[in-house]
């Protein structure tokens, strides 16, 4: 099962789009860290986004109450990503 929602998903790919990227440059590495408590699934782990083209990568954490998607564009927007 994926941490990452499938709106969470449309949404960085529709910020590869906007922004005229490839997404096939762009390598997507979900680590699943959740765990049951007391009958609570809380989805929690973290995604590395890495630039193939070059080689830069962030970290960012994922599941609810996280906005990985925004941070995302919003480092790329920085120029974090090449």
């Amino acid at each position: 099962m994926s941490v990452i929602a499938p709106d969470e998903k449309a949404g960085f790919l529709a910020i590869l789009a906007r922004h005229r990227l490839n997404q096939e440059d762009f390598l997507v590495q979900e680590t699943d860290l959740s765990d049951v408590v007391d009958d609570v699934y809380p989805l929690q782990g973290h995604v590395t986004i890495v630039r193939q083209s070059t080689l830069k990568q962030r970290e960012y954490r994922i599941g609810h109450g996280t906005k990985w998607v925004a941070d995302f564009e919003q480092d790329l927007n920085k120029g974090a990503f090449g």
